[in-house]
């Protein structure tokens, strides 16, 4: 492979592409959990909860190649098994089955936490002058922003 002359320096690339790495872990795992609470969430705002969890997993599937793909174009192997994911991520399995409420609770924590790791990330692609990095992190915090909203909307 030919080296990468991008405008930014490898050891800032390997930086910022290990963040993105702990993103990806925390996106994934966000999406395992938000498609097993679609699975197995019961009560009287079944339908609503199935139908607004399908539409928030659909979303961090799509979020997860993004993410993936601008590690790679930063030159670094992306991780792609759970064993990495598991080491990366600061979202907590869920082997329960919790209530609805519980759900909508976790979940609200866990939008929060992706948000953080996002965050953390800027100073580093700041620092490397690395926008396109820096407008998926705007995006990504904007998306789980809006959904942690809607998720405590829900909560009441």
């Amino acid at each position: 492979m030919t080296a990468i002359d991008i405008g930014i320096a490898e050891d800032q690339r390997q930086k910022i592409a290990e963040g993105l790495s702990r993103l990806l872990a925390d996106t994934y795992t966000l999406y395992l959990k938000t498609h097993n609470y679609h699975w197995n969430v019961t009560g009287p705002m079944f339908n609503t909860l199935h139908l607004m969890f399908e539409t928030q997993y659909t979303e961090l599937s799509l979020a997860v190649d993004l993410i993936a793909e601008r590690i790679r174009a930063l030159g670094v192997v992306a991780p792609g098994s759970y064993r990495q994911f598991a080491a990366l991520t600061v979202i907590k399995e869920d082997d329960t089955v919790p209530s609805a409420q519980e759900m909508l609770a976790t979940l609200v924590k866990d939008q929060e936490a992706v948000v953080r790791t996002a965050r953390s990330i800027f100073p580093l692609a700041d620092e490397a002058h690395d926008e396109p990095t820096a407008d998926l992190l705007t995006q990504r915090m904007q998306v789980h922003e809006k959904t942690a909203w809607m998720l405590r909307a829900m909560l009441g």
